[in-house]
């Protein structure tokens, strides 16, 4: 039994110490990842800053061209007609200055019905031929 005993405990430290001598490659590897890992997260920290700055940048840009927009717009529209020019020639024809007209104004009349038949024409005057 003894002799089993000891047979097992030499297996086992070898076991252990194979085991101890694997890791280190591992070990390594793991140094790697992590300086790799280190790396990636500075850059892609240093990406999202310029994200940030290009997304501030282009809020600021539509500003800018909503503002000019509106600006064109102003200055593409005719400005109103003055009101002071017919109060002038008021003014110049007050002598002989015809009275407003209380006429009401002429309504379009209804358009008569389409007909069925043929349409006639009716043209009087020196150039009808």
């Amino acid at each position: 039994m003894r002799s089993n005993k000891t047979v097992l405990m030499l297996s086992a430290l070898l076991a252990l110490g194979a085991a101890a001598v694997g890791c280190d490659p591992s070990k390594a590897e793991l140094e790697s990842t992590k300086a790799t890992l280190t790396s990636v997260t500075a850059e892609r920290d240093g990406l999202k800053t310029q994200l940030d700055a290009a997304n501030a940048k282009a809020t600021a840009l539509q500003a800018q061209v909503t503002d000019l927009t509106t600006k064109l717009a102003a200055a593409t529209t005719p400005p109103p007609a003055p009101a002071a020019e017919p109060a002038k020639e008021e003014k110049k024809g007050a002598k002989h200055a015809a009275k407003p007209s209380t006429k009401p104004e002429p309504t379009t009349a209804a358009a008569p019905a389409p007909t069925t038949g043929p349409a006639k024409e009716t043209r009087r005057g020196a150039g009808h031929f």
